[in-house]
């Protein structure tokens, strides 16, 4: 049963809203893609949104990589950082001067306080709950400081955040699109910080201010943003706003069940490109992804998907990200193609001027034969290698409990690299000599095996940045199955 209403007179307007801190997730795809098909049904507006107030993780890079993919995806959208739109700016970053009013507005209302409470405190009150076994929590210490105390610590010059004052007692109770009414308990939420020392907001406070501001009428995210909302619908209450309607999607799962992650499955979006995958099959696929269509058809376009439509047919299971399915469904869309859209399509993935230029320079001086190129470059193509033989990877005088560590190490770093090139992978990689007390010889030689299937190649970090991170990411991590212990 749907919870979920539109109303004549607010308008459907939602948002999407990533932040800009890696590699664009699918979850992010899936999320944008319920969004747009609800606005589309209802002559609504989709509004992309970054939530950049990381910003010691947040980069220009990532931000460009969310609306690239997303475009490859065909999930444009109406209002934007790149496109504009009236209720801007789009970028969290661009409005923090209102933040900080909204935060005054909380302050001299009493539904906010100032802590200050430093790192040691924090750190040994938690010590002190821990070993007490009780609940891990701030425990509002400066919740009640009186306006000299404040006064007084403010002059000295001590940093503080800004935190939401919850109700101590009693319930907060909303209602989720798909699941009805949802109470919980306020003892069990904590006293939110809203405003962080460095004058940022927090997701909790931006995302309210946001969503009011941007006239955000339905908030259509992952279920993992259940516990939290209690907080924004007692922050819309502290300002004395109505809240959008809520609905919490169900999370993408694992062929175990658990929450979809890139340890099991490759999440990133360009991974998908890099590999193939068309774009409306992995629409088609993601909107599979707890809802169905009214005649359980598997394969439907968005055009299709938009005029059937209804969260009554949205189910709350765990949707499972199967990969097969991916496949399956891909290969549906490319017979459909025919010869001419095949080479097209073919021309626009990697066989185009521009990617073989870039592979060219790794390979000129290998070739004696024009043909020569399609073997030597076939793994920038396809994983048409495996790597079932675990002692290929252990270099001599390593044994396979070591192998697996370094690798895992370097997969992590992997992960943090940024941007991708040559230079910064070569950083990743010696600093990882150090780190793990390898020498290159060691390191370099499993890793050139892991990503490329071959021994000998041209050189390691240029081919690295030529495959692509999403690539090597799931090379690394498919490594790591055959290595662990």
């Amino acid at each position: 049963m749907s919870h979920v209403t539109v109303s004549d007179d607010r308008p459907v307007r939602v948002r999407v809203a990533p932040s800009p801190t890696g590699d664009p997730h699918v979850g992010t795809a899936y999320v944008a893609l319920f969004n747009r098909v609800f606005a589309r049904q209802h002559g609504g507006k989709f509004v992309l949104r970054i939530e950049d107030t990381d910003q010691s993780r947040s980069s220009t890079e990532s931000e460009q990589a969310i609306f690239s993919s997303l475009g490859w995806l065909g999930l444009t959208w109406d209002e934007g950082p790149d496109v504009g739109g009236p209720m801007g700016p789009y970028r969290q970053s661009e409005r923090t001067a209102i933040y900080r009013e909204h935060i005054q507005m909380l302050l001299d209302n009493g539904h906010a306080y100032r802590c200050f409470a430093t790192a040691e405190e924090l750190a040994e009150m938690r010590a002190h709950q821990k070993a007490n076994k009780l609940q891990l929590r701030y425990d509002r210490r400066h919740r009640e400081l009186s306006k000299e105390e404040i006064e007084r610590r403010l002059a000295e010059g001590q940093d503080y955040v800004v935190r939401l004052k919850m109700p101590e007692d009693g319930a907060t109770t909303f209602t989720d699109g798909l699941r009805g009414e949802i109470t919980i308990q306020n003892e069990e939420i904590d006293d939110q910080i809203l405003l962080k020392s460095d004058g940022f907001p927090t997701y909790h406070l931006a995302n309210v201010v946001d969503d009011h501001l941007m006239e955000i009428s339905h908030v259509i995210r992952a279920e993992e943003w259940i516990p939290s909302t209690p907080k924004h619908v007692e922050l819309y209450r502290a300002f004395g706003w109505e809240p959008p309607q809520f609905i919490h999607l169900p999370l993408l799962r694992n062929e175990d069940k658990s929450k979809i992650s890139k340890r099991k499955n490759p999440v990133s979006l360009e991974y998908y490109e890099r590999v193939g995958i068309l774009p409306e099959a992995l629409r088609n696929f993601l909107g599979r992804m707890g809802w169905s269509m009214p005649d359980e058809s598997e394969k439907f376009s968005l055009d299709e998907m938009e005029a059937n439509f209804t969260w009554a047919k949205m189910g709350l299971g765990g949707p499972i990200f199967d990969l097969k399915k991916l496949d399956w469904l891909n290969g549906l869309y490319i017979r459909e193609l025919g010869p001419e859209a095949l080479v097209d399509r073919l021309m626009g993935w990697r066989i185009h001027r521009e990617a073989l230029l870039e592979l060219a320079p790794l390979i000129i001086e290998r070739i004696e034969r024009l043909e020569d190129v399609i073997p030597m470059t076939s793994y920038f193509f396809g994983d048409d290698f495996t790597l079932d033989d675990p002692q290929a990877l252990i270099p001599k005088k390593r044994d396979k409990l070591s192998t697996y560590r370094a690798v895992k190490s370097l997969t992590e770093a992997i992960d943090n690299t940024h941007p991708w090139n040559a230079e910064t992978i070569e950083a990743t990689l010696r600093g990882q000599c150090e780190a793990l007390e390898w020498s290159p010889r060691d390191l370099f030689m499993p890793t050139r095996l892991i990503v490329t299937g071959r021994k000998a190649t041209p050189p390691l970090f240029e081919t690295m940045e030529a495959l692509g991170k999403a690539r090597v990411q799931a090379r690394m991590r498919a490594s790591l199955k055959v290595l662990k212990p």
